[in-house]
């Protein structure tokens, strides 16, 4: 897709996706690439603390040609790099950028994290955040700022409902509830057309990051927690500007 005003070409759109462990923000990532690959020039960055796992996953999954799927390593917790100090995401990015230019999306994929975590605008233009049915219908109303107010909130998993006793229906209702009509989808990759509302959500944004009409909104700061090691002797605290360190 070529997308040039004036012979200048707009800057990728930079699509963040952030959720707790195991909600499918791979799964996520993969539908959209494998669904708009042949509209779109896509690459993907990814985050794990230690390990690639989630970049392997979606070059085995041939979603796009391996080269364009790149990992990050943060070594620390996940939102970490995605919020605090964005400086390794920020460097993937523009280097993928570079190597493949032009693109048109690049799909920032965040370690799974709390339900505070959230990507700098400084990194992102939208996000999306996941959470997904089996990890229980009182999600939605725990809120917090990926909830309440990123760009899309989906509900994954939604076929699983039932074998999990979890009202479906409720949950959106608590959902839509939180964001005070902000937009939620219903997902599940077992279901074509919850696909395809997903990937029109995001030719929709894509069009008005072109036409310069999105305005990028900070879904807010995470809320002070700690992190403490089992022998209790380190506490790392995540969502103030100092970030002490408090030695036992």
């Amino acid at each position: 897709m070529n997308t040039q005003t004036d012979n200048t070409r707009t800057r990728a759109l930079r699509l963040g996706v952030a959720g707790p462990v195991g909600t499918g923000k791979s799964s996520v990532v993969a539908t959209l690439c494998r669904s708009l690959r042949h509209e779109f020039q896509i690459g993907v960055i990814t985050n794990d603390i230690y390990t690639d796992e989630d970049a392997r996953f979606l070059r085995a999954e041939g979603v796009l040609p391996v080269e364009r799927i790149r990992a990050v390593e943060t070594g620390a917790c996940p939102h970490t790099a995605i919020r605090d100090d964005v400086t390794m995401n920020l460097l993937a990015v523009e280097d993928l950028e570079k190597d493949f230019a032009p693109l048109d999306i690049v799909l920032i994929e965040s370690g799974g994290d709390n339900l505070t975590a959230t990507f700098s605008p400084s990194l992102v233009d939208a996000q999306i955040f996941v959470i997904d049915v089996a990890g229980g219908g009182d999600v939605a109303r725990k809120g917090g700022p990926g909830i309440g107010r990123a760009d899309l909130l989906i509900v994954n998993k939604v076929d699983l409902g039932e074998h999990v006793d979890v009202d479906v229906e409720q949950m959106l209702k608590d959902a839509r509830a939180a964001r005070a009509g902000a937009p939620v989808l219903a997902h599940s990759k077992k279901y074509p057309d919850t696909e395809k509302a997903l990937c029109d959500w995001v030719r929709h944004l894509h069009e008005a990051h072109v036409n310069g009409t999105h305005v990028p909104t900070d879904p807010g700061p995470m809320a002070p927690h700690f992190h403490a090691t089992e022998d209790g002797g380190y506490i790392h605290r995540h969502g103030d500007e100092a970030h002490p360190h408090v030695h036992r």
